[in-house]
């Protein structure tokens, strides 16, 4: 868009009308002063009707006073009504105009204030210094650098940038648009500056991450405001320096600065995001001391401290709270739930939300999405996946991130081949799809599908980063690829110069501990240049327990408990080792040990969604309200497998108890019950997608395979690492799990 120069005189439309009665006369018209309570759209038409019927609308004054009613009116938009009144007004003053830039300058084509102001200067009429920053406000948020740097030049050819807010417009322009040092040679050309342009040029420092410069700034400032005070916080906040946030907090009060709504939010939000309860608490009191309590932006922050930091009680009682709840308030919650692995309540929470009549939007997405992907909730996931198609494609700006969601939603509900299909349909595909497509073969033990999109990528131009190589050696562990996770392990630093992290140490033990290769395990880990956790000494002691390595064992099992005195898992793992080695001294020592410290077992617990609500059973179940027909059913499937010539294997039942009661405890697994409840829910010849907080045992994964036989049922199961598709009698993990 080409600017034209304003001419130099000024229009004889500029000058007062003499037509126009005297201001005062004007100024309290009674129909004018409606203008002062009008909140509604309808209300302001009738006002408008009396403005006509009293002449009123062949004033300039009172048009003005009407468009900028229209303008920056909080309880309605009427921009458009601006526009349709704007038209009609033969020769609008300097101020209607002004008014008209910034309602532009505002809407959702800001672009559109300079297609205006195109139009004025081809009128021959000249701006003044209140019409830069209103079209420097669209260039900013219209990205619109080469007009910008038009009415900058418009700017000092009148004279205009001797003018504060116009010099602060400019440098905000340039920050806005990534021209950083062109902000600042605005600012250091400037002998006058002002809190804004110091504010304006910390922000563009700030959104670079460069906070040393902009704390220099700040420093600098003669005399500084809540705005600047709010610049800097934020900027600090942004880029995850949350001491330094509250630190400057603490100065701002103890300067007795007056906070405002957006320091209130700010704060908030760097005490929940450093966990900062305390303060966060005190913040609290702070926000009822000023009367900001009943603002919802305060109390959607204060929903999201309470929630992040595990006080979900209290962050219930906020979000019930609120007189009038906004998708924030609805999202913050949701987000809360999903934070601390409350899935079912996120869940439960998003369908009240759609009840309520609230129209979710892409972060809704982001934080069910999750939610979705732990419980397996398959068929919710679906309606979101359509939900984005039509309602959010090409309105949001993180796409990809809700495209990756669905990648990683559908491969942990099951459906692999749907989440292929969405990574395929994506046309700009981040490093996180990439990531996030090939974990999701890995967990499906689709070993060669991930190392044919590892290829795919690198054709693409696309380098890996350590995310990826996670995801490539733990398809290796899943798959038993010994060589291959070998060769992958040493290209990440040959190849790529990726340091391995943990988790890459944790896959390759893992794999050569599954491989009974415990003395290159053991070199490994002594290479390691930090100390192993407990994930890979409960690998290797897994391992233990599948060659029947009792020696190792119990060395491995001292490190795990050193590492985690607490945790129930490596006294179990051990007591297990010992019972399969018939030692029931040294399992009853064990159990002597969990009992005298507390230590209660997690029971198994399997969920399947049917009709879009999820159906959780634990062992032995037998509150569930079909549950008569659940046992019928489990009785048939036992009936068929010994038929079958299924024998049940009672290695993995521990207790010292006879044969018989060994079979009954097995029987009664949740994986079992929740196949069985699928069995009488669905049509013959439904796939059953399963979903089990523990591993799979090997009874039930036997008994799964027959099963998925006589009934000719797809069965897919997914455990705590990976899953198991059932079809035909065989599982696709080959029996290596």
């Amino acid at each position: 868009m080409i600017l034209s120069s304003p001419p130099l005189t000024v229009p004889l439309c500029f000058l007062p009308s003499s037509f126009d009665p005297p201001y005062d006369v004007l100024r309290t018209h009674p129909s004018l002063s409606l203008l002062l309570n009008c909140k509604t759209l309808k209300s302001l038409r009738q006002i408008h009707s009396q403005i006509i019927k009293t002449g009123l609308h062949n004033t300039n004054y009172a048009l003005s006073k009407l468009i900028e009613l229209c303008v920056v009116s909080p309880h309605f938009d009427g921009f458009l009504y601006a526009i349709s009144v704007f038209e009609t007004i033969q020769e609008p003053n300097l101020l209607i105009w002004n008014t008209m830039f910034r309602g532009h300058a505002l809407s959702s084509d800001s672009v559109s204030a300079l297609k205006l102001y195109v139009d004025m200067v081809s009128l021959g009429l000249l701006p003044n210094s209140y019409t830069f920053p209103f079209l420097l406000k669209a260039c900013a948020k219209s990205k619109a650098l080469m007009e910008g740097e038009q009415i900058h030049g418009q700017v000092l050819k009148l004279g205009f940038d001797v003018y504060l807010y116009v010099h602060a417009s400019l440098i905000s322009m340039y920050v806005q648009n990534g021209r950083l040092e062109d902000a600042h040679k605005v600012f250091d050309g400037s002998s006058e500056r002002n809190v804004v342009s110091y504010t304006a040029l910390i922000t563009g420092y700030a959104s670079r991450g460069d906070m040393e410069s902009a704390r220099k700034l700040f420093d600098e400032i003669p005399v500084k405001d809540v705005v600047s005070w709010n610049a800097m916080i934020s900027g600090y906040v942004e880029n995850g320096n949350f001491k330094e946030a509250l630190e400057l907090f603490k100065e701002m009060m103890m300067m007795n600065v007056r906070l405002d709504e957006s320091t209130m939010v700010t704060v908030v939000s760097a005490c929940a995001q450093s966990g900062s309860i305390e303060l966060g608490r005190h913040v609290h009191s702070l926000i009822d001391d000023y009367g900001f309590g009943s603002s919802v932006k305060i109390v959607n922050a204060l929903i999201g401290l309470y929630s992040k930091c595990g006080e979900l009680e209290t962050a219930c009682g906020l979000f019930e709270g609120l007189s009038k709840k906004d998708v924030i308030s609805w999202n913050t919650l949701i987000g809360g739930y999903t934070h601390m692995n409350l899935y079912k309540e996120a869940l439960s929470l998003f369908r009240e939300m759609l009840r309520s009549g609230e129209c979710p939007d892409d972060v809704t997405m982001l934080s069910v999405l999750p939610a979705c992907a732990h419980l397996g909730a398959i068929d919710i996931g679906r309606w979101i996946h359509v939900y984005i198609d039509k309602k959010l494609k090409g309105v949001v700006t993180n796409d990809s991130s809700l495209r990756t969601s669905l990648i990683d939603m559908y491969a942990k509900c099951g459906d692999i081949e749907a989440s292929h299909q969405v990574f395929n349909s994506m046309i700009n595909r981040s490093l996180s799809s990439w990531n996030a497509m090939i974990f999701g073969f890995a967990m499906h033990g689709r070993a060669n599908a991930a190392f044919d999109l590892f290829s795919r990528m690198k054709k693409n131009g696309i380098e890996p980063d350590d995310i990826t190589f996670i995801g490539l050696l733990s398809a290796c562990s899943h798959s038993g690829l010994l060589d291959l996770g070998r060769h992958i392990f040493k290209s990440m630093t040959d190849e790529y110069n990726i340091t391995p992290k943990l988790e890459h140490y944790g896959c390759m033990i893992d794999l050569l501990g599954r491989s009974g290769l415990f003395k290159e395990a053991e070199e490994m880990i002594s290479t390691m240049t930090m100390e192993p956790d407990g994930v890979i000494w409960c690998s290797l002691l897994k391992a233990c327990k599948m060659h029947g390595n009792l020696e190792l064992a119990e060395s491995f099992a001292q490190n795990l408990i050193r590492i985690e005195p607490e945790n129930r898992g490596s006294y179990v793992l051990l007591s297990n080792i010992y019972a399969s080695a018939e030692r029931w001294n040294e399992v009853a020592k064990i159990r002597t040990i969990l009992i005298d410290k507390g230590m209660k077992k997690v029971p198994g617990c399997s969920s399947i969604e049917i009709n879009s609500v999820v159906h959780e059973f634990i062992i032995g179940d037998k509150f569930h309200p079909q549950n008569r027909e659940i046992y019928g059913m489990l009785d048939e499937m036992d009936v068929l497998l010994e038929e079958a010539g299924f024998v049940p294997d009672t290695s993995e039942v521990l207790q010292e108890m006879e044969e018989e009661w060994k079979e009954g405890a097995l029987r009664h697994h949740s994986e079992k019950l929740a196949i069985a409840f699928g069995l009488i829910s669905t049509k013959p010849g439904t796939k059953l997608t399963i979903v089990k907080n523990l591993r799979v045992c090997r009874n039930c994964h036997e008994a799964t395979k027959l099963i998925s036989k006589i009934y000719k049922r797809e069965i897919i199961a997914r455990d705590r690492t990976r899953f198991h598709h059932f079809k035909d009698g065989v599982c696709s993990c080959n029996d290596y799990w």
